[in-house]
């Protein structure tokens, strides 16, 4: 197993059960935080842990930092450790369905220098679309050991973002739908707009028929959204730093290296009401 963005059913189907493996359950609804524990318990692939976006790839009582905040780099050793991970495991991430709970979870890893981390395609509903079974045994995991620092460098902070924003100097690309991009619905923040000077490529535009789309097709998209901008000058955002992170996948898959994710995202952008925004 070397697996680094994506992987199918087939080839996880066939690993499952090898002590080099962790399965790491990502659903989660973020309208109702207590959904994804819920369709965990009543069934997921066999020995998948489970990762809860509010508590496990978050920490809520960091103020000021968008709605879901990092981690601190030794609270999140502690949970992957708790899980029985360690760095030299690899790590498959599941969702739904379109990857973007599961791509939180798999930046984070590799913000960890974790490499051998991906994404299954298509999530839980390809799984069960292929007939495989589920279960309802929660796995006792012995405790990993995990040690590493998140790589800031791939990061993006508000004031990057903010130089971004002033000199045109890369791209900066939005995950959220287009309605919420424009300003028309806004159903999480306070605010409703976007970062001027953003472009938007909502995540759900990845996607074909349940999968992600073919590496060239992928990179022909981005391409034409990036123009001029290299793929390594390109910040990634969102609404919270979740969505992003299937963009990021996304590039990746398509052989388009080098792209930072805004983790406070645009609920961190609108807490300081001079910072400007845009609509339509």
């Amino acid at each position: 197993m070397d697996w680094k963005t994506l992987v199918g059913v087939d080839p996880l189907n066939a690993q499952l059960g090898s002590p080099d493996l962790v399965v790491v359950d990502c659903r989660f609804d973020l309208r109702d935080p207590g959904a994804g524990a819920r369709a965990y318990a009543a069934g997921h692939i066999l020995g998948a842990v489970y990762a809860h976006l509010d508590r496990d790839l978050s920490d809520l009582s960091r103020p000021n930092m968008g709605r879901h905040p990092l981690p601190t780099h030794d609270a999140f050793c502690r949970t992957l450790a708790s899980w029985g991970i360690t760095p030299s495991h690899q790590v498959v991430a599941y969702d739904a369905g379109d990857g973007a709970l599961a791509a939180r979870l798999w930046w984070m890893l590799r913000l960890m220098g974790h490499a051998r981390v991906a994404v299954l395609d298509g999530g839980i509903a390809a799984w069960a679309a292929a007939g495989l079974p589920l279960s309802t045994a929660v796995p006792r995991p012995a405790p990993g050991n995990y040690r590493g620092r998140f790589d800031v460098r791939q990061i993006a902070s508000t004031a990057v973002v903010a130089a971004r924003m002033a000199t045109a100097n890369g791209a900066l690309v939005d995950a959220r739908a287009r309605e919420r991009f424009r300003g028309e619905v806004e159903p999480f923040d306070r605010v409703a707009g976007h970062i001027p000077g953003a472009v938007n490529r909502p995540h759900a535009e990845n996607i074909i028929a349940g999968r992600f789309k073919p590496a060239a097709q992928l990179a022909e998209e981005f391409g034409v959204l990036l123009g001029r901008h290299a793929p390594a000058d390109t910040i990634l955002m969102c609404g919270s730093g979740v969505t992003a992170c299937q963009n990021l996948l996304a590039m990746e898959h398509a052989g388009l290296h080098g792209a930072r994710v805004y983790a406070g995202s645009w609920s961190e952008w609108i807490n300081d009401a001079s910072r400007p925004v845009a609509r339509g």
